[in-house]
């Protein structure tokens, strides 16, 4: 292919092909099942975030990326905020229109958090027969302590027996309709009991398509730094299928690193993206051998940030409810840029379109991308901590039936969706 560069960098920019430049690709189309993802890389899934308007945005900028470089499958897997079994089961309303995807969404990705081998097979049963996903993707990963407390997230594969029971279901029922189904976890509980070798073979024996491996513990939360030599040892470990990296990916030159440093399939990016959904133009281009790098004005930032906000009006029905929601994406948005507090701040308290467009309005367009600024680390990082479990769970890899009474309430400790 040739090599890119970009006129323009907001939505409407328009890759511009440099003839007789030739970049070699880095790693070829990441295969899950029956699809072909033309650029190795998967939006993490990031409770509150990952809602519909924002896989459209992140999206829209990959196939920016992906078109330049001649692809014809999908730019890359876009995944839905982490669903509960136990709320879609129940048809909860909010649930229902959180796994809804727009027309132009394929393939469509559903990730779902279960404690329960029924009711993850139940739910998965829904997603199967009545067409609403063409991928599963189970979540072992979550550190949060309502979660960790009922033995759920990045606890559970720490019953071996319970892992591979939740697993089995969801795959047995997604081969009914060819939908593959892959498993995101975390190293372990802490170092000293990690799960990940051993969840990613069982995983891998019982049929899911793909392991992506967060290089944190649960202890980590986001603190500190990702742990990509295990990632690297899971790639030696499981062999048969594709297995990809999560952690510290801030960049596409991070993600190129972690393919040369750990020999991984592909990328998984969660925090990295947060403010700037052209980061997936940017993986997209780099995967592709090219070295072409977005780098916006803050108009054409703001441009987005506003875009954002109306795929939010879209996706709630409620310009107010969006606003509320574009708030908290304002600090990442702005990073770097010279915007004042006063002007963030009226920012982070905006309540229609209207507000927002006339304070949009007094930010200096022309202002140049601020380079490392506005790169690097974005969204909290925490600190380590102890990991809340249920009392004993560390005692044995098997589950009591006293563990099972606990895990059958775990899933009403997670609010619907």
């Amino acid at each position: 292919m040739s090599d890119v560069t970009t006129s323009g960098t907001g939505l409407d920019a328009t890759p511009v092909v440099t003839a007789g430049v030739t970049a070699r690709p880095v790693l070829p189309p990441l295969r899950i099942g029956r699809h072909v993802i033309e650029s190795p890389v998967v939006l993490a899934p990031m409770a509150g975030i990952t809602n519909r308007a924002f896989r459209r945005l992140c999206r829209e900028y990959g196939n920016e990326g992906a078109a330049s470089g001649g692809a014809s499958g999908a730019s890359s897997l876009y995944v839905s905020e982490m669903i509960t079994t136990r709320a879609l089961v129940e048809r909860n309303a909010e649930t229902m229109r959180l796994i809804e995807h727009d027309p132009e969404e394929n393939p469509r990705s559903i990730q779902l958090y279960s404690v329960d081998p029924a009711t993850a097979r139940a739910a998965a049963r829904i997603l199967v027969q009545e067409d609403r996903a063409d991928h599963i993707d189970l979540n072992f990963g979550c550190p949060v302590p309502k979660v960790t407390r009922k033995g759920g997230g990045s606890a559970l594969p720490w019953k071996r027996d319970l892992f591979r029971a939740i697993v089995g279901a969801v795959v047995e029922e997604g081969a009914k309709r060819d939908i593959p189904v892959t498993v995101k976890m975390r190293k372990g509980i802490d170092d000293e009991h990690l799960t990940y070798l051993e969840a990613g073979l069982a995983a891998e024996e019982e049929g899911v398509a793909a392991v992506a491996l967060h290089g944190r513990t649960a202890a980590q939360a986001y603190s500190g730094t990702a742990d990509w030599s295990a990632i690297k040892l899971l790639k030696e470990t499981v062999t048969s299928i594709p297995v990809l990296g999560n952690g510290d990916i801030w960049s596409a030159e991070d993600a190129l690193r972690m393919v040369e440093e750990t020999g991984v399939d592909g990328v998984v990016v969660g925090r990295g993206c947060l403010g700037r959904p052209w980061l997936f133009t940017d993986l997209a281009a780099a995967f592709a051998g090219s070295s072409a790098r977005v780098t916006p004005t803050l108009g054409e930032v703001a441009d987005t940030l506003r875009t954002h906000t109306l795929y939010l009006t879209d996706f709630y029905g409620d310009e107010e409810r969006a606003c509320r929601d574009i708030r908290k994406h304002i600090a990442w948005y702005l990073k770097g840029f010279p915007a004042g507090s006063t002007l963030r701040n009226s920012l982070a308290l905006v309540d229609s379109i209207d507000s927002l467009d006339r304070l949009l309005a007094t930010l200096d367009r022309d202002a140049a991308w601020p380079g490392e600024a506005a790169e690097g680390q974005r969204g909290r990082a925490g600190s380590s901590r102890h990991v809340v479990l249920p009392e004993g769970w560390l005692d044995s890899r098997e589950l009591s039936e006293e563990h099972r009474r606990v895990i059958a309430e775990a899933e009403l400790s997670v609010s619907g969706g």
